[in-house]
């Protein structure tokens, strides 16, 4: 019974608001008797406990239920969002998934049998301990996706102490750690999620004003795209008091600029990684990008400039790559940051770092910059190999209308030159039709 402390508070919340979906509203006590009814149907489809299923669509009333059945029924469970489509069959087979629930749009699901065999040892040692499992891909926007392994109830013990919610937005994906953490913070502490199921600022904006959404946790590009769609100025967004930004370096024109627009709204930097949960965080002051890190179960360290982490609630290990921990379980973030007492400054990671003739270039900085630049909508910076320079600045960028490519390059250089060192200049500057964004709102910056 490894959700029984759950499923206890599901009952004592009874008639609150636990899910807004398309409008209609399902109660703790509807979400309580929803997973009951799940746990008979594993039962009668004999899902026994070890046994590895994907849970395949976005979040959704059933959806979040589902997975609340297979936690307490041991299984081991690998959610998949439609944002991972073309990866599918490779994460199914990394994970071993035996059993896949595939969801329509409406909620409606089957089930479906694979041919897939248990091959990795990890997934057969925590199968052995009977303790259920989370199988997170990484998002490849740094190289290959990686399978990380979790034993889930260790991940959710933080979840047991219970704590103020506030009526949030979902944003985060299904298969997404800042995903996860948000379903369970809410659940756990009878808070309401509200689930939009487009991503566009105008529907997410008449969804914050409908109904009364206090915290919306998302991304620096999604705030960007916020302002710059001024789809804020045709609601009343006076109920959001809360937003939280992580999983990509924040470009402090941004940040500055939102501010400016939004006084009243706090905003906070998260810290989280696949392989390591969602780490408790406070950001210096609204307009900073300092932030504390840590808290339970968590200790940091910076060596040569890259940020080390030690949890309580690490992964296992991944499924198709070698063991990243070093003897004393430190782990390397392959983030660099920089350090102030008790602060931390996230300048980006240490795979994007584009070096130009012996000097370090961080994207998140030149992008900061182009920002501000007269008509460009979003930018991405990276480095090229040069044979003379060892690598060079590129930037690719979005513009709001259309104009000649000469003149976006001559723009953006000149400003450049008045905003940085020579070397962060780009040398190759694009314009592109498509998004540089993935589906998670993060940025895309490899070729």
């Amino acid at each position: 019974m490894h959700l029984q402390w759950l499923l206890d508070r599901f009952t004592s919340f009874q008639d609150r608001e636990a899910i807004i979906w398309k409008g209609k509203v399902y109660t703790y006590n509807w979400l309580s008797h929803k997973t009951k009814e799940f746990l008979q149907i594993l039962k009668s489809q004999n899902i026994h406990e070890g046994q590895i299923v994907s849970v395949e669509g976005d979040y959704s009333p059933t959806i979040s239920a589902l997975i609340i059945a297979l936690i307490h029924n041991g299984n081991i469970i690998v959610p998949l969002s439609s944002a991972i489509e073309e990866n599918k069959k490779e994460f199914l087979q990394i994970a071993d998934v035996s059993k896949r629930v595939v969801f329509d749009k409406e909620d409606h699901y089957e089930m479906i049998d694979t041919d897939n065999k248990i091959e990795s040892p990890l997934l057969e040692r925590l199968i052995k301990e009977k303790e259920s499992g989370l199988v997170l891909f990484s998002s490849g926007s740094t190289g290959k996706s990686k399978g990380a392994l979790h034993n889930f109830n260790l991940l959710l013990e933080k979840y047991k102490k219970q704590q103020k919610t506030l009526r949030t937005l979902i944003f985060l994906l299904i298969d997404h750690i800042g995903g996860i953490n948000t379903l369970f913070y809410i659940l756990a502490n009878g808070g309401t999620m509200v689930i939009e199921t487009s991503k566009n600022p105008g529907d997410i904006c008449r969804a914050i004003e409908k109904y009364g959404v206090e915290l919306l946790p998302t991304s620096p590009t999604f705030m960007n795209l916020l302002m710059l769609s001024e789809e804020y100025k045709n609601y009343n967004l006076t109920s959001l008091k809360l937003i939280t930004y992580g999983t990509e370096p924040m470009p402090v024109f941004t940040l500055k600029k939102f501010n400016e627009i939004f006084p009243h709204i706090q905003l906070k930097q998260t810290y989280g990684l696949s392989e390591l949960g969602i780490m408790a965080t406070k950001s210096e002051s609204n307009s900073s990008l300092w932030v504390k890190l840590g808290g339970d179960g968590y200790e940091t360290k910076v060596v040569e400039g890259t940020l080390w982490i030690k949890a309580k609630s690490s992964m296992l290990g991944y499924l198709n790559a070698p063991n990243p921990f070093d003897e004393d379980g430190w782990f390397n973030t392959q983030d660099m940051v920089l350090q102030k007492g008790d602060y931390f400054m996230i300048l980006g990671r240490q795979s994007e770092i584009i070096n130009v003739g012996g000097e370090k270039v961080y994207p998140a900085e030149v992008e900061s910059v182009i920002l501000e630049v007269e008509n460009i909508k979003d930018v991405t910076v990276r480095g090229e190999a040069n044979p003379l320079m060892g690598n060079i600045v590129c930037a690719k960028v979005n513009l709001l209308y259309p104009e000649d490519l000469l003149s976006v390059k001559k723009k953006i250089k000149a400003y450049c030159q008045k905003r940085l060192e020579k070397f962060k200049i780009p040398i190759k500057i694009e314009v592109a039709e498509e998004n540089l964004f993935n589906p998670r709102f993060k940025r895309m910056r490899r070729e």
